[in-house]
Parts: structure tokens; C-alpha cells; sequence
């Protein structure tokens, strides 16, 4: 079978933790390649996530270096066996890999986690404040491209409405009185994630501008948990599209912004009661 010409992040994933465990074991890529039999080119290419392996391969891997974390394997494993599109490949013709990847996390995620300082997050939007931050990039899309970008994230949210995902929203002020679409769609925004933040596996945690620290202030980003720690994913909003990250120190930094964010933000009470304020300050405003 050819290498692939375009591995999905996953499939990139399960190849970054096999040279993960090749590189704890002090193992080169040639080293390695006359261990299991594969040569050094094909390592190379297995690691990029361009060719698959087997499970049998993988466990002949994991002996090889010596790799007692069971696991990190059987979750390695499953990545090996899935089969099938997930249904965001239906885009691929009309959106760029970043909107599909970032589908692709959160589809395989066992719980997902999100802190945003300039809009409700995604998995939270209604479509007319979905397609109010999409009108807002510059150059201006065409209104179809609004429209396909819009239907993309709506379908994103079946992932926890669905109840399957357990999902963690943290929400600064900044982002609940910023205006996408005029006063009108953010009171309707505001009214829908009050609506959800009482849906079960829904946790809604407002941080108010009063909090003296914010931690990861200026970012959105997203936790994506995996089945073991060491598959945890992080990604990070930019203007260019979005970043991923997966090293074991990038995921200790975040890990420990989002403790200190649960320390800070209020509670789910309380946050609702501030979102409630807000929304009555828009409508006495321009009622």
C-alpha cells in the first residue's frame, strides 16, 4: 500500500507516540528498524503517520523498547484498528484542515475542556452568532463560505449535546459582552447558554474582569482529554487557523492553567446569575 498523502491528526498522533517511545528507549530510527524488521525509511515514515502498522506490529514496538505502559499501548491500539470516516471528512472538499482536525479532536475526545477571552465557544453558539463571527474575518467570506462554516459548527456541537462528551466551558467577561451580529443576537446567545449550562455534562464558569489573574489570558483554547493522559491534546486559536500541541510539557503548562482557572472562575451559580445580568443590561439597554 502507498504512504499516505495526507495522514489525519490521529494518524500523525499514533506515529508521534511511537517515536516517543522509540526515543525513550535510546533507540534510532535504524536501531529500531533492525529490532522489528522494518527499515530505516519505513520508521520514518510510520512516525509521520504516512503508513499504518498493525497491532501485532505495535506490541513487537513496545517489547522492543521496552515499553511497560499497558495503557498507552491498548489506547495506541485502538487507533490502529478504527475504521471508518468520522462525519467531518464530508467537508474536506470545502473546508481546510484545521476546521476538520479540530472536529477530528473533539470527536475522539472523553472530555473536553475550553477557555475563550473573545467569544462564547464554539460548541455553545447559535447559529446566528456563529455566522456573525464568521462575517467578521477579514477579507470578508462569501456568503456561502459563511454559510458552510456556519453548518460545520452547529454539527460540532452533537459531540456534547449528545451527553457522550463531558465538556467544561471557561468564559471571560470579555467574551460575554463582546457583540457578534448587534445587541439582539448576543441577548439570544446569552439566553441559549444559560439554557445549556444546565444541560447534564454541561459546565458553564463565567471569569469575571474583576478576577486580578487570568491565566491564558488573550488565548481560546481547547483541552481535549484522551483515553490516557499521555494522547491529551491542546488547541490553541490563531488568526492563521489553529495550533496543536501534544508535548508532555505543553500539556503540564496547560493542565495548570485550567487548575488555576478552576479556582478562579465562579461558580456554576453564580456564574449563571452573572450571565443573567449581563443579558438584562442589554435588553434595558437597547430594548
Amino acid at each position: 500500500m502507498p504512504p499516505r498523502s495526507n495522514p489525519t491528526l490521529r494518524q500523525r498522533r499514533l506515529g508521534t507516540e511511537l517515536r516517543r517511545i522509540r526515543e525513550h528507549a535510546g533507540f534510532g530510527g535504524s536501531q529500531l528498524g533492525r529490532s522489528v524488521g522494518m527499515s530505516p525509511a519505513q520508521v520514518t515514515q510510520m512516525e509521520s503517520g504516512r503508513i499504518g502498522i498493525s497491532v501485532e506490529r505495535l506490541h513487537t514496538i513496545a517489547a522492543a523498547c521496552n515499553c511497560a505502559n499497558r495503557p498507552l499501548i491498548d489506547a495506541l491500539a485502538a487507533i490502529v484498528t478504527e475504521r471508518g470516516k468520522g462525519w467531518w471528512e464530508e467537508y474536506s472538499e470545502v473546508l481546510t484542515s484545521d476546521y476538520l482536525e479540530v472536529a477530528e479532536i473533539e470527536g475522539h475526545a472523553e472530555k473536553l475542556s475550553m477557555c475563550t477571552t473573545t467569544y462564547i465557544p464554539g460548541p455553545l453558539q447559535t447559529a446566528s452568532y456563529a455566522s456573525a463571527v464568521f462575517k467578521r474575518i477579514f477579507p470578508p467570506l462569501p456568503r456561502k463560505d459563511v454559510d458552510i462554516r456556519t453548518a460545520f459548527r452547529i454539527q460540532r456541537q452533537q459531540v456534547i449535546r449528545s451527553g457522550r462528551t463531558p465538556f467544561r466551558a471557561f468564559i471571560h467577561e470579555a467574551a460575554l459582552r463582546m457583540q457578534f451580529g448587534g445587541p439582539m443576537v448576543l441577548v439570544d446567545q446569552l439566553d441559549a447558554l444559560l439554557e445549556d449550562s444546565q444541560q447534564p455534562g454541561i459546565s458553564v464558569r463565567v471569569v469575571p474582569f474583576a478576577v486580578d489573574t487570568f491565566p491564558g489570558a488573550g488565548e481560546n483554547l481547547t483541552f481535549a482529554e484522551g483515553p490516557v493522559a499521555e494522547l491529551d491534546t491542546i488547541q490553541l486559536d490563531v488568526s492563521q487557523g489553529a495550533l496543536f500541541f501534544d508535548s508532555p510539557a505543553d500539556l503540564a503548562k496547560y493542565r495548570a492553567i485550567f487548575a488555576r482557572l478552576d479556582t478562579t472562575a465562579l461558580p456554576e451559580d453564580g456564574s449563571r446569575n452573572f450571565i443573567r445580568s449581563i443579558k438584562k443590561e442589554l435588553e434595558d439597554t437597547y430594548a
